[in-house]
């Protein structure tokens, strides 16, 4: 009997859990998939649940090449009703895997007509960002020495042993970086300019976290002042500064055809029973409440052209002039050629 009576207080204990949150019984609930670098203040999730009486829940899914890959797999029993973060270097395989349905949204038309890449509007533009070269200003001054401005730079004597990138089979960024490359020496020049880089001992991590924690001298204790990372990586270094600072101590290096650029997108996970929630999420993603909250959430640009900027970005943020273009069918029939070729030269 005492058993029963546990048992029972347990349920109600857990009922009433499932019930708080600040969350009403019978609130419906919306989930967005998204990448592991997926960020939002509460205050704006907050925003959108109040707004629209719905529950937001969030499904983490590692790379965006595994959350792809899993929604995909999932396609006839959908693990979400929106997914974030698809961008343009898997756009083409997520456009023919056909797991979203079309949604023209009306803030469609505050968004940079250059970042709509699918004219069928299943997926829809929320941020970019340019993946470029990133110095550090103090080593180079120290050392009398230019930094680099251009990729051919890199490859200088003078520049041996200076550099460190990611690998692109396991790093967005250096996946990103590859194509510039191919985008600006072409696919039958890109594989010369690597041999040379690793001739002059290029590093080659994992993953962002580790070259740029790990090996970049602004950074860390690193003994590399080139590293791969994103336009906006120095208004970080400024908004992340333990004490005030008027300059970054990084540069990023944005002439023409050195930076690739990308996009990251939004859709409406085909299958979802919530159809008109889910459009509501995109509209206010798409909208300058969550547009705003962008640059010092996740480090890149908002897509609406009039969501203002905080100061840390306008003052220490680049935009790349040109960046180097590889087009996302291109890039859906050769990636993994350009990685399979890549790892040869370079790793192996």
């Amino acid at each position: 009997m005492k058993n029963n009576i546990w048992s029972i207080m347990f349920s109600i204990a857990l009922f009433l859990g499932l019930l708080g949150a600040g969350h009403a019984a019978g609130t419906p609930e919306l989930i967005l998939m998204a990448h592991d670098s997926f960020s939002v203040s509460k205050a704006v999730v907050s925003e959108f649940e109040t707004r629209h009486h719905v529950r937001l829940r969030f499904l983490k899914a590692g790379s965006t090449g595994a959350m792809l890959n899993q929604a995909i797999l999932s396609k006839n029993n959908p693990l979400a009703d929106v997914l974030f973060g698809v961008d343009n270097t898997f756009i083409s395989r997520a456009l023919k895997a056909d797991i979203f349905i079309p949604y023209r949204s009306p803030m469609l038309t505050a968004i940079a007509d250059d970042l709509k890449l699918d004219a069928t509007h299943r997926l829809l533009p929320v941020d970019f960002g340019d993946v470029c070269l990133n110095y550090d200003k103090k080593w180079f001054a120290e050392k009398g020495l230019a930094p680099p401005v251009r990729l051919e730079d890199l490859v200088k004597p003078v520049f041996n042993g200076l550099t460190v990138v990611e690998n692109p089979a396991t790093s967005s960024p250096g996946l990103a970086f590859l194509l510039a490359t191919v985008g600006h020496f072409g696919p039958d020049g890109y594989l010369d300019f690597w041999k040379k880089l690793r001739a002059g001992n290029v590093r080659v991590t994992g993953s962002w976290k580790e070259a740029y924690w790990g090996y970049f001298s602004a950074a860390s204790k690193g003994d590399r002042p080139v590293v791969v990372s994103y336009a906006s990586s120095p208004p970080a270094e400024v908004h992340y500064a333990k004490e005030p600072m008027d300059q970054a101590p990084t540069a990023a290096v944005v002439s023409k055809g050195t930076c690739f650029r990308q996009i990251e997108f939004v859709g409406i996970v085909r299958g979802t029973q919530k159809v008109d929630l889910a459009k509501k999420l995109v509209d206010f993603m798409l909208d300058r409440t969550f547009q705003e909250d962008i640059p010092l959430q996740m480090f890149v640009f908002p897509a609406n052209k009039t969501a203002g900027l905080p100061d840390v970005f306008r003052k220490h943020a680049k935009i790349a002039e040109a960046p180097a273009g590889v087009s996302p069918d291109e890039i859906d029939r050769h990636r993994e050629e350009w990685i399979e070729a890549w790892t040869r030269v370079v790793l192996r």
